[in-house]
């Protein structure tokens, strides 16, 4: 059987791969500190689940509108607005199932063959893979440790070519926890402006900052709005990774375009779900400080732990709930590195070659204290018998 060439050239997700090893270990009885997690360890706060299950009981389980409910569309440009500055009309809005859906629907409404995206790395690992399903060409821009992995506006413009139709920005980032300041984004703007290079912001992690960095949406940056994508979702902030709700805020013709290819692929985002969106938007706010000031104090310990191994550095990331560690001066690969990590040590983490850099692991600190405790006690024995 001959498959189709899109779904041959994509690679498998090696995250979902190491948390589904960790797993099966587990189950076997091993005790695995598992630190490729990408979701919080946080239930979802309780007035978010009541709602949906009041949708529920009240029969609120029928298709919505493609695009989502009315008034779901409105508290989100009410949010938009609130937060981030950000004047999208409802029907600029496109509720979708989750972020990751929101990225791919926007690529696919903006790119086709011949066209060219860049993609500062490390990158999310899904972002390459879906510029490639929607035939166009991802273009990476290697950013510099020493830089906080981020891309400058120089970087971008040295990758830039006739083909250049999107960059993607993901500030505060995965799997760097890096957060882009408002100078260093108004450059890239101002680059992409000049050439009528759309943008892609994916701010997903925009509730995670820490050590008083400032989030910035893309978009509230002058000449950018008309450029920009903005999405965002409810997976991180409010701990509802399993319910599947993300969206968008789109000038007005690529929304219109995601709305046609939402409604012939998807349908509709899940509809009790989007009763407990609008529950997590306009309710109690004090769930999402919490678990922020909990990841604050696990951040500051990794990082501690972190920094005084030998052969490995970290730069202290500002946003999400990652740490990314150089493991280059060990002489292994990321790949060998891990799985060595995780057989000898049952220790996970995800290997940086999944996000473009081979030199460098993912650890996540959306784990318990005592888990992370325990797990780099293993990763630093690990790493003095290298």
């Amino acid at each position: 059987m001959e498959l189709s060439e899109r779904a041959t050239i994509l690679t498998p997700s090696l995250t979902l791969s190491i948390d589904s090893k960790a797993k099966a270990m587990k189950a076997e009885g091993l005790d695995v500190c598992g630190f490729g997690a990408g979701e919080p360890d946080f239930d979802t706060p309780a007035h978010i689940k009541a709602a949906a299950q009041a949708a529920i009981e009240m029969g609120f389980t029928k298709y919505t509108p493609s695009s989502g409910t009315p008034e779901l569309r409105q508290a989100i440009a009410d949010k938009f607005k609130a937060d981030n500055g950000l004047d999208y009309k409802p029907s600029q809005v496109i509720v979708s199932n989750g972020a990751k859906h929101s990225c791919y629907n926007a690529i696919l409404a903006t790119c086709q063959p011949g066209d060219e995206v860049i993609i500062p790395s490390p990158y999310w690992l899904s972002y390459p893979e879906m510029v490639r399903l929607a035939g166009a060409d991802p273009v990476f821009v290697q950013t510099k440790e020493a830089n906080g992995w981020k891309m400058t506006a120089d970087e971008m413009q040295d990758a830039m070519t006739p083909r250049t139709k999107l960059v993607i920005i993901n500030s505060p980032g995965n799997p760097t926890g890096a957060v882009y300041t408002r100078a260093e984004l108004q450059a890239i703007v101002e680059v992409c402006a000049d050439e009528e290079i759309l943008i892609l912001s994916d701010e997903i992690y925009e509730k995670l900052t820490y050590d008083g960095a400032e989030h910035v949406s893309v978009a509230s940056l002058p000449g950018a709005a008309n450029l920009t994508i903005t999405i965002n979702g409810f997976s991180k902030a409010y701990s509802m990774t399993g319910w599947r709700l993300g969206y968008l805020g789109a000038p007005e013709p690529i929304a219109k375009a995601i709305d046609a290819i939402q409604s012939h692929s998807t349908s509709n985002p899940c509809s009790f779900a989007q009763k407990g969106a609008l529950a997590a938007l306009k309710g109690d706010q004090q769930p999402v400080a919490d678990m922020r000031d909990e990841f604050d104090m696990r951040r500051n310990y990794m990082v501690n732990r972190l920094a005084a191994i030998n052969g490995v550095s970290v730069v202290k990331p500002q946003g999400a709930f990652y740490v990314l560690v150089n493991i280059g001066k060990l002489g292994l690969s990321s790949s060998n590195f891990a799985d060595r990590l995780l057989s000898k040590h049952q220790v996970a983490v995800v290997p940086g070659v999944a996000f473009g850099n081979d030199a460098t692991v993912r650890l996540s600190y959306a784990t318990s204290l005592d888990v992370i405790k325990k797990g780099l006690d293993r990763f630093e024995e690990f790493c003095k018998t290298l």
